[in-house]
Formats: structure tokens, C-alpha cells, sequence
């Protein structure tokens, strides 16, 4: 039933020169690329982090068929490609730095002498394609093969720009790829939807919400499988399951679920990794930092499971021996004491009708030094994170406000 859903949706959204789903298929509504942008206040579904935003291409490719981006290397922290099949589960991944630039260009996040280069020189062209893809050529697959094959040959390209260097500036200051599809022996290029530097170009129109209806049956699904009845409160635990969220390959997780009582706040103590803070000019290839990027998520626990609200690494407090301390709190329940603390950080609780809460830790890239503390260990090899991440992990538990206001974050932990 999951698929039949998704496929009257993909109906409504795929370009012109989709043919390949054979005549059965209507005409589309929209005849241009990256149809969708979502981050926190736009189409804010599947727990998306608040410093990132996400273009959706859909598309429908038959056998041979390709998608041929051309684009440039953005002023980001990150950036990636990824397929997903219907069931909203990854098929590829091609970040970044697997990107190879064009002829005469340099790619920033390989090189850090290229992120001074004038954007002309820092061209970049991949090409979606249907079968096995070869990442040394700047390829993707674009569906699922062997066991996960689909029944209709459509999926989703979404690109991901985390923390650009201009906030105002989602894409990295850089336009979106430019799209051409090469479809039964027709190549054409496909315009680009709204305007990529206008993120209010993307509202919640009718065929938006068409959108996150549909999104929101499989969504629902994979977020009550990933976090089950039986997991504890306040107490970060391995994920059952991201699938059908979205998934980005190269994130992992540990989650918390939280429910709200007046009064009461939750208190969160760990290690922070070490990461390269691009918004203070320091580039992606750093050396000797842990990840990529890090951040600290508080998300609804309801349909269609919106992020409320995140604390990156760079807009998270630490204390002289790189220690982090969070507050998640409703603002009537917010400690004096925590809102005057230079060493913590407070992230609000959202909407204090959704009682039911899930926070995110989430990991992306850990060097190889790194990785035996990281997420994505605990992840990989099914072990407990509280004894794989050691002082990493993050400790936590709920704790009166009086209680804080009495004795810090010490009386809570």
C-alpha cells in the first residue's frame, strides 16, 4: 500500500520527458527541477537538521536513462548527493569531496587551496544514472537493484547544503546544479523551479502539501519503527531503524525520547567532537578534527516529525575542557541559572502540545582516529553507545528547574 501511495504522488511530480512510466502516466504538474526545498520552516518533515537545507529532484528513468548536473563546489561545511528509492531509503551517496571538479577547476573540499579560487574554477559535473555507478566518474545510482528492486522505476535526488558560510545564502552562494535529461535517446535540459537564493520561492502551496501528505504515510511508519514503545526516556540509544526517513549515508544518530512535564527540563552533559568551523574561516580539510560536523536536534515525535529547533557545533557552549552542557526546556521552565551560564546551552522544548519528543545527536564523518568513539561505531557494530563513545556519549536525564537553579547541571547528573 506504502508504494501505491507514493507513486500517486511521484504522479504529480514528475518533469516532462518521463515517459518511461509509460502512457499510463498523466501529464505532469511542474516541468522543472529541484521542485522541493525543505529545511526547518519549509516542508519541515523526517527530522531535518536546522543548519542544512534539501532540494528534491523526483524523477522517472527508464533503462539508460541519465540526469547530467552541472554545477559549482558551494561555500558550505558540506554538500552531497543521494538517491532514494520509494520507500524513502538511500540508494547512493556522492558527498563532496568524491566529486571530482572539472577540467581547470578545483574541488575545496579536497583541496584547501582551491576554496580561493573564483567560482568559474570550481566546476563540478556528475551524472545520475541507472545502473551500477562508478563514484570515480562522478556517478550515482539512481535505483534500487537486486533484492530492494522496485516495481515502477522512480525515486527522488536530494542535494544537501549544510551550514553556509553566508547564513542568508542557502545554497553556499552558488547556484543549484543545472539539470539535463537524456530520456529514450532525447536529451533536453530542465529548468530550475522558483529561485534557489529565494527560500520563500518554496512555500506550502497545493502541490507542496500534496507532497507531505504523502511523504507523511511512509514518514510515520519509519519513525515509530525507529524509535519503538519499549525505548527508555531521557536515555540515548541507538536508532531500530532510519530507513524511510531519509537517510544521509555519511550521518548517524543516537536519540533520546522525551515527554514533557511542567516544571521539569532535561539536562544533557558530553565530550564535544572537534570539527572544522567553516563560519570562522577555517576549511573543510582541517586536519586532526574528529568530524565533519556535529549537532544536537530536538524534534516532534508526531507526524510529519518536524525538527524544532538545533544546536550545531559551532552554536554550542563548552566549558575549558571542550565539555558540552544542554538544557531542553519549555521557556516558563528555563533555568535563570542555565540562561546566565556561559557553558550551557539552552534548546527549546517547541510546542508544549506535542508532549512526545525525540533529541538527536547526530554525527557526520568521523576521522579515522576518531571512529572507535564516534556514533557511526556504535552504530555499525550494534554495541551500546554509552560504552562505545565513552566520554563522548551523551549523558542525560530530567531534572527539576528548582533542582538546576539550586545546584547547576552537577545536581541533575
Amino acid at each position: 500500500m506504502a508504494g501505491k501511495i507514493v507513486a500517486a504522488v511521484l504522479v504529480l511530480l514528475l518533469w516532462s520527458g518521463g515517459a518511461s512510466l509509460a502512457s499510463a502516466v498523466p501529464p505532469p504538474t511542474a516541468q522543472c527541477a529541484w521542485q522541493f526545498m525543505s529545511n526547518s520552516t519549509v516542508l519541515n518533515v523526517a527530522f531535518p537538521d536546522a543548519n542544512a537545507t534539501y532540494w528534491v529532484l523526483p524523477y522517472a528513468l527508464a533503462s539508460g536513462d541519465t540526469i547530467e548536473l552541472s554545477g559549482t563546489y558551494p561555500a558550505a561545511r558540506y554538500f552531497s548527493l543521494n538517491t532514494y528509492g520509494t520507500n524513502f531509503d538511500t540508494v547512493d551517496t556522492l558527498r563532496d569531496n568524491q566529486i571530482g571538479p572539472d577540467p581547470g577547476s578545483g574541488n575545496p573540499f579536497a583541496d584547501a587551496a582551491a576554496g580561493s579560487l573564483p567560482p568559474a574554477q570550481k566546476r563540478w559535473h556528475a551524472t545520475v544514472v541507472t545502473g551500477p555507478a562508478d563514484h570515480a566518474r562522478n556517478q550515482i545510482q539512481a535505483l534500487p537493484t537486486g533484492a530492494g528492486a522496485q516495481s515502477v522505476p522512480v525515486g527522488f535526488l536530494i542535494i544537501r547544503v549544510y551550514v553556509p558560510d553566508d547564513p542568508a545564502s542557502p545554497t553556499g552562494g552558488v547556484p543549484l546544479p543545472d539539470v539535463t535529461l537524456t530520456s529514450g535517446g532525447r536529451t533536453s535540459p530542465v529548468p530550475t523551479c522558483g529561485s534557489e537564493f529565494d527560500p520563500s520561492a518554496y512555500d506550502n502551496g497545493p502541490l507542496g502539501q500534496v507532497a507531505e501528505a504523502g511523504f507523511d504515510q511512509i514518514i510515520a511508519g519509519a519513525a515509530s519503527g525507529a524509535f519503538p514503545g519499549n525505548v527508555p526516556e531521557a536515555t540515548f540509544v541507538n536508532p531500530a531503524s532510519t530507513s524511510g526517513l531519509f537517510p544521509n549515508g555519511d550521518n548517524k544518530y543516537v536519540g533520546a525520547g522525551l515527554t514533557y512535564q511542567p516544571g521539569r527540563i532535561v539536562v544533557v552533559q558530553g565530550r564535544a567532537p572537534t570539527f572544522p568551523d567553516t563560519r570562522a574561516g577555517q576549511p573543510v580539510t582541517t586536519p586532526d578534527r574528529q568530524v565533519r560536523y556535529w549537532s544536537m536536534c530536538q524534534n516532534d515525535q508526531l507526524t510529519p516529525y518536524p525538527v524544532v529547533a538545533c544546536a550545531a557545533d559551532f552554536q554550542t557552549r563548552t566549558d575549558g575542557d571542550g565539555n558540552y552542557t544542554y538544557v531542553v526546556a519549555a521557556p516558563q521552565d528555563v533555568p535563570a541559572r542555565a540562561a546566565s551560564d556561559p557553558t550551557v546551552t539552552v534548546i527549546p522544548w517547541g510546542s508544549t502540545d506535542v508532549a512526545k519528543k525525540v533529541l538527536f545527536l547526530r554525527y557526520m564523518l568521523p576521522s579515522d582516529a576518531f571512529y572507535p568513539q564516534s556514533v557511526q561505531a556504535s552504530q555499525n557494530n550494534h554495541t551500546d553507545p554509552a560504552t562505545t563513545m565513552g566520554p563522548y556519549y551523551p549523558r542525560s536525564a530530567y531534572c527539576d528547574t528548582a533542582t538546576f537553579e539550586a545546584g547547576g547541571s552537577t545536581a541533575c547528573l
